[in-house]
């Protein structure tokens, strides 16, 4: 069975959590870098960006986590995730992680009150995704390698690139499993193509 990680140090875990198990992967609480050697894929949660880059340099685990994303495995960053994920921070002139090829806006959707709920159309996903955004990010733009999946409004909210997924939603919200599943899926192939080298 394959097993998937959540960075367990701030924000929407327990949720994420269920959501991994829901599709039949093995789910992991990620606290520190030897978790992380445990796991295939990690998702990074949202929550608060600047708090957990606050826990991320406590438990020295930035240069872990950059080295998980260089040795291909698969990273799938939502909301607060997204941001982590992000070689680019509109008004900010470091990244966190930086590995995805994109440029990313905190909070663009507004405060805690301007919360919404929305159907997106993710390509090779979903027609009618359940999207719950809370103090969204956007992605401003993205690299040529990095595949678009879905827009809200003409802004990017998901895309793609490679081994690394990011959306400005929060898709463990919602009973609905379908981007979580495809994120078990990228694991998947990531193992498969390991295992034929």
């Amino acid at each position: 069975m394959i097993r998937i990680g959540v960075l367990a140090l701030q924000g929407a875990v327990s949720e994420h959590i269920r959501s991994i198990e829901e599709c039949g992967a093995e789910a992991v609480v990620v606290k520190n870098t030897s978790d992380l050697d445990l796991v295939d894929g990690l998702i990074l949660p949202g929550g608060e960006s600047t708090a957990m880059r606050k826990l991320i340099d406590r438990f020295e685990m930035l240069k872990p986590l950059r080295q998980f994303a260089a040795a291909g495995k698969p990273m799938f960053g939502t909301c607060a995730g997204l941001i982590l994920l992000a070689k680019n921070l509109v008004g900010y002139d470091f990244a966190h992680i930086g590995v995805l090829d994109a440029t990313v806006e905190r909070n663009s959707f507004g405060r805690q009150v301007d919360s919404f709920e929305t159907k997106l159309e993710i390509r090779d996903i979903a027609e009618d995704f359940p999207a719950v955004f809370i103090r969204a990010p956007h992605i401003v733009d993205v690299g040529e390698n990095v595949e678009v999946l879905a827009r809200f409004e003409g802004r990017i909210v998901m895309a793609r690139q490679g081994h690394l997924l990011g959306c400005s939603f929060h898709p463990e919200l919602t009973d609905d499993h379908r981007i979580t599943a495809y994120f078990t899926g990228m694991v998947k192939e990531t193992l498969a193509k390991t295992v034929h080298l």
